[in-house]
């Protein structure tokens, strides 16, 4: 039983969504990364989907906590609580099993930020802990052959951060990540409703303004939404309609500076492996890899052509779950290879 797959877990510790994944069961976890605790006691009240209802509408008693921020642990008590309610809650009738765990973390952290991660891993419960950068393991949770020795570009836009890495033959041959994604779209959306339109709207809106109409190239079809929110002078409740042109003008700051970090990457990228990836493509990852019209326009930009992976939220949940039986194959393919040459 000790040698089960179960005692395997893989985790995309993500600023918006925290997902698990267990090597023959799948994706067991995909929640928000939102607790509710008592103030005072910080007793828990809620994790994940029941805590994220909780935002902005609780009593004075209960305060809700995103424990991640930009991709990092903003808070490490919460963020134990929270990884150790969903480890007990895909593995009840495993609890003196300890995990090995596998957790995908933004390549821009800090050392001090990383230690926080196994920390808090640790103390959820992980007998073994082994913390590895977002974008390798989404190479390999969308089947990209990393150990090749081929030049592969995948481009992981999460909710905290973007992380661009040149990979072969398994590891990262050039790597940059700023600390912009899905949260700071939400951001410039609700600071553009705000300028242009004197209306203050929470995150939960803006969200779904992004995801109903939000797109980053020109459409020739203008899509409109009524939101609702306070009037910034009056401070009664007001409901406006608004366009996709608008959201497009709102995203364009991130938008270019996630473009920009991409050029940045590939000029750093050696010719041999450059030509690799003219021929293969950027594959993107992660939430904002779905914001329409994004690939379209990172390809018209780079002239490089640009794939969402098949399951993009999935990725670095499911590389994290097979980055093991990943390493060992690897393994296996290297000792062979170095039997044969002797």
């Amino acid at each position: 039983m000790f040698g089960m797959n179960a005692s395997v877990i893989g985790i995309d510790l993500g600023t918006c969504n925290t997902l698990i994944y267990i090597p023959g069961k799948g994706i067991v976890i995909n929640e928000p990364s939102v607790v509710a605790v008592e103030k005072g006691t910080k007793k828990l009240v809620a994790v994940g989907a029941d805590a994220k209802k909780m935002l902005w509408k609780t009593p004075e008693n209960i305060m809700t906590i995103r424990p991640l921020r930009d991709g990092v642990i903003a808070d490490l008590e919460s963020c134990e609580k929270m990884i150790r309610f969903f480890i007990g809650k895909v593995m009840p009738r495993y609890r003196f099993i300890k995990p090995r765990m596998v957790i995908g973390v933004p390549s821009c952290i800090t050392e001090v930020e990383g230690r926080a991660v196994e920390e808090s891993a640790y103390k959820a419960g992980a007998r073994d802990v082994e913390v590895k950068h977002e974008s390798l393991l989404a190479a390999i949770g969308a089947d990209i052959p990393i150990y090749e020795p081929a030049g592969h570009m995948i481009c992981d836009i999460g909710g905290g951060t973007t992380e661009i890495s040149v990979i072969s033959y398994g590891g990262m041959v050039v790597t940059n990540a700023i600390r912009i994604g899905g949260d700071e779209f939400d951001e410039a959306i609700i600071k553009y409703v705000q300028v242009s339109h004197n209306l203050r709207i929470g995150e939960q809106m803006a969200e779904q303004l992004k995801m109903q109409i939000g797109n980053a190239s020109p459409d020739k079809n203008i899509e409109k939404v009524e939101i609702k929110g306070t009037d910034s002078i009056t401070g009664l409740p007001k409901r406006i309609e608004i366009d996709s042109f608008e959201v497009r003008d709102a995203l364009k700051d991130p938008i270019v500076q996630i473009v920009d970090e991409i050029k940045k990457t590939l000029g750093e990228t050696p010719p041999e492996l450059a030509a690799d990836i003219v021929e293969r493509g950027i594959v993107m990852t992660g939430g904002g890899s779905l914001l329409k019209g994004l690939p379209k326009l990172i390809a018209a930009e780079t002239g490089v052509p640009v794939i969402v992976a098949e399951r993009p939220l999935e990725c670095v949940a499911l590389g994290a779950g097979k980055y093991y039986e990943n390493a060992k194959g690897f393994d296996a393919t290297r000792n062979a290879y170095d039997k044969l040459n002797k």
